[in-house]
């Protein structure tokens, strides 16, 4: 009798409703690689996202064929094989930035508010969905002090620690609401505010000042601007001063009007 095939669904946190599942899973693989994470062997997909090692040298073959993925000679002494983000990934990167102008106008927004300043300054937006969200630093613009926070743009943070972390958990409804009692209190508090200052929340000995940034669309009641993402200052804590808050408000509100909230 013919042996019957192996199915395997994939995690619920890689599946798209109403989506096409092999997209879902090679799309899973690119997710797959760790921060810093040059390259990733059969075994760790496998593991990463739970499919067969069959199923993953199938998804791989495409995504080689594609250009974005690449598969690497095996070293000496190794078992098996590894995978590193191929070349087409730096078009699509490419492509990306001109075709979002809005990337102009944040990079833009982040060198003034550096000039203003002397500390760096990043945007961050919502990266994932449900309990796997988190923030992504999408654009930077670091001080030229010697001396600062060194964040990579595509690293990816938590959101239940930093100023922008809260600031995003703050005005993302879905968050907020599950978000311990202590953790309600404190985002109530940044959303009366309109911005998150805090010193050593994320890192020790590193401060920082967020405030949301808005577009066009609806929002959590009809007409209401929607969240873009948080715009950041952050600094050594020695260097931390309030004085500070007013410019990274002022930059976040003229970013939201320029964006078209």
């Amino acid at each position: 009798m013919p042996r019957k095939a192996q199915t395997l669904s994939l995690p619920e946190q890689f599946a798209t409703p109403g989506g096409v599942a092999a997209v879902d899973k090679a799309l899973a693989l690119l997710a797959a690689f760790a921060d810093e994470e040059s390259s990733v062997s059969l075994s760790q997909f496998a593991q990463r996202t739970g499919l067969y090692k069959s199923a993953v040298l199938r998804l791989l073959a495409s995504l080689e064929q594609s250009g974005l993925m690449e598969r690497l000679p095996i070293a000496s002494g190794a078992r098996e094989a590894r995978w590193r983000i191929g070349p087409a990934a730096v078009r699509l990167h490419r492509l990306y930035q001109c075709a979002a102008p809005a990337s102009v106008l944040i990079d833009q927004t982040l060198q003034a508010l550096v000039g203003t300043t002397g500390e760096s300054a990043a945007f961050h937006v919502l990266h994932g969905r449900g309990v796997q969200a988190r923030r992504l630093c999408l654009q930077r613009q670091d001080s030229p002090r010697s001396v600062r926070h060194i964040v990579q743009v595509g690293d990816i943070l938590p959101l239940d620690r930093g100023t922008g972390g809260r600031v995003l958990s703050a005005y993302t409804p879905a968050l907020s609401e599950r978000a311990s009692s202590p953790d309600q209190a404190l985002l109530a508090q940044v959303r009366a505010l309109g911005y998150a200052a805090g010193v050593g929340d994320h890192v020790p000995d590193v401060a920082g000042i967020s405030a949301p940034v808005f577009g066009p669309g609806a929002g959590s009641a009809a007409g209401e601007p929607a969240l873009v993402g948080a715009l950041t200052l952050s600094m050594p804590s020695q260097r931390y001063t309030e004085r500070w808050i007013e410019p990274v408000l002022d930059s976040a509100r003229q970013l939201s009007r320029r964006l078209g909230a």
